[in-house]
This record gives structure tokens, C-alpha cells and sequence, in this order.
């Protein structure tokens, strides 16, 4: 065998073991933020090699309690990570740090975003279990009046072991699911924030937990907001037709 083709192979052969070794590198969790339209999403990619040393990954985006969004391609290749998210018509393009601690690129969904990621020190806990029901579990439903028109909207509050979490519906704008950051209580004191909304509701529990009393702010505007518990779904149903009959 001549010298250049030994150099050759043995060329290709430290490539392959680089790319090995990148790709043993990457694998992990890793936290981002995405901040689109004045409100932010979290987002946690997870890499794992399988067992024939190729990439895969999921991603998770917690303030929609959307997780394990399967990433249907992924390759590093000169330090260069591409993902593609056919679930939600997203790509990826971003560069792993010579360090391994982060991952710097740009998320394109109609528009193109900054998103950097950082390695997560310990693995990422995306999924809250369902715990004891407290006082204020299930739907709770009041009108916003925003003096040209009134919508309603519908928190659902659910108890889980790492504390109170709730999504947040609209029925009025055909939106539903939306994602409530976090559920904060002190006593008869709700604090409720959808930060992919830009808006939090504070409010205050009855005691005899008839109503949550309270004000929505959003893009700097106090709105007052009264909630009611939903007894059952049947009542959201009637209230949907009622109001397109009217």
C-alpha cells in the first residue's frame, strides 16, 4: 500500500473518531429560551446516541406542556448541529462549543430566532405527577370586558407534586391549551402567569370557594376579572352554543 493512500486512510479514520467523540459530547440535556411576540418559551432539548452511534433527540416546550416532540433529523458534522422538527415545521441551525457547554444558533418557524442552549447539569424534569386534588382543582371561568368586546377565558388548575400548575383556554378566540407558567398561592392570594402571553392574574380565593376575585394584566392594561368554578364540562358546552346562536 502506497503512502497516500495510508494517509488517506488514516486521515479518515481521525475524522470518524472525531465525530465520534463530538457526537458522544453533545449528548445530554440542554435548556433554551425562545422569546417571540414580547413572550418567552422554555425549551429543553434532549440528545441521546443510539445504539447504532446515531444522533436522535425530543424536545420538550414546557410553557405549552408540550413534551417529547420527536426531532425527525439531526446531524453534527464540524461542530455544526441541524435539526428538523417536522411535528412543528421548525429547524434548527446552531454551533457546539468547543468547551461543550453550549449550543449557539437560530430556530426558524416562519421567522428566524436566536436560540442559544446550555447543557443542563442535572437531566431535566419536564412532567409534573398528578397529586391530592386541592381546594381549587379544575375550571375556572370569568369574562374579560376590554370595552369593545367581552372574552371569556378558562384557567384549568391541576394539583401535582411539584406544586399547582394550570393551562389557561379562550374560548372566544378559538385558543385553548394555553400555557400558564406558573401558579403561585399564599393563603386566600392566586397568583397565575402565562408568560408566552405576557399577562398575569392575581386574585383573591373566597372562602367559601365560590369566585376568585381578582385583575388581569397584560401588555401593561389592568382588566378586572372575576372567576367562577366550571362544574362540568356540559356547562362550557351549552355557554359555546348559546353564543354562536346569538
Amino acid at each position: 500500500m502506497n503512502r497516500k493512500v495510508m494517509k488517506g486512510i488514516w486521515m479518515a479514520a481521525v475524522v470518524a473518531a472525531t465525530s465520534m467523540v463530538s457526537a458522544q459530547d453533545i449528548a445530554g440535556d440542554w435548556q433554551g429560551t425562545l422569546s417571540a411576540n414580547g413572550g418567552q418559551l422554555r425549551l429543553v432539548l434532549h440528545i441521546s446516541k443510539g445504539d447504532n452511534g446515531a444522533l436522535k433527540a425530543t424536545l420538550d416546550s414546557i410553557d405549552q406542556n408540550a413534551n417529547g416532540i420527536p426531532v425527525s433529523s439531526i446531524s453534527l458534522k464540524d461542530s455544526k448541529l441541524s435539526l428538523g422538527v417536522d411535528a412543528v415545521h421548525g429547524t434548527y441551525e446552531g454551533k457546539f462549543a468547543a468547551d461543550g457547554a453550549t449550543i449557539s444558533g437560530t430556530w426558524s418557524q416562519g421567522q428566524s430566532l436566536q436560540l442559544d442552549f446550555k447543557r443542563a447539569a442535572a437531566p431535566v424534569k419536564t412532567e409534573h405527577k398528578p397529586a391530592k386534588p386541592s381546594d381549587i382543582d379544575g375550571g375556572w371561568m370569568g369574562s374579560l370586558d376590554t370595552g369593545t368586546m367581552k372574552l371569556r377565558v378558562i384557567f384549568h388548575i391541576i394539583n401535582t407534586e411539584d406544586g399547582l400548575t394550570a393551562t389557561l383556554d379562550s374560548p372566544d378566540q378559538g385558543a385553548k391549551g394555553l400555557p400558564v407558567t406558573s401558579v403561585t398561592r399564599d393563603g386566600a392570594s392566586l397568583k397565575m402567569e402565562a408568560k408566552g402571553l405576557g399577562g398575569v392574574f392575581e386574585g383573591k380565593i373566597a372562602v367559601d370557594r365560590s369566585s376568585i376575585d381578582g385583575t388581569w394584566t397584560q401588555s401593561g392594561t389592568n382588566l378586572p376579572l372575576v372567576l367562577k368554578p366550571v362544574k362540568d364540562q356540559s356547562e362550557l358546552e351549552r355557554k359555546r352554543l348559546q353564543t354562536r346562536r346569538g
